[in-house]
């Protein structure tokens, strides 16, 4: 659902409120919902996820309300390229590079998808300074 053109957001219900952070539950669905048949199909598609949304001092939400949990539609591009493209890249140019210096095929793809495997954990262990840029927001229904 969308906001604004520079924002994304997902209805969502507060579970529970500690301290200055909200647990948001927000059902994520595919693009299910514009589809003909979707009767036919199971509810594979629906995930429930919890995020963590950093509250404003001064806030009136409590524990069952329903909200909208807003991103930035930047932040969302920035994780779809730290997630899926940047890794495509690293292992094209590795596949690439491995090939050109004479490595058999089998060799070359084995190696580029090894270099994946300290990409993901680098990024893994990146997770607190990252949770810091993707920063949620609320506002009520």
């Amino acid at each position: 659902m969308s906001n604004t053109a520079n924002e994304v957001a997902h209805p969502g219900v507060i579970i529970q409120i500690s301290g200055p952070m909200a647990e948001v539950m927000i059902l994520s669905k595919s693009a299910c919902n514009s589809c003909q048949v979707k009767g036919a199909c199971n509810m594979s598609e629906m995930e429930e996820k919890k995020v963590f949304v950093e509250l404003p001092p001064e806030h009136s939400y409590k524990s069952g309300q329903q909200v909208n949990v807003i991103m930035r539609q930047s932040l969302g591009n920035f994780a779809v390229f730290l997630g899926y493209i940047l890794p495509f890249i690293i292992l094209l140019l590795t596949l690439i590079i491995m090939l050109t210096l004479g490595f058999g095929e089998g060799i070359a793809g084995l190696v580029s998808l090894a270099i994946l495997v300290p990409y993901y954990l680098i990024l893994h262990n990146s997770k607190d300074k990252l949770s810091q840029k993707f920063s949620f927001q609320l506002s009520a229904l």
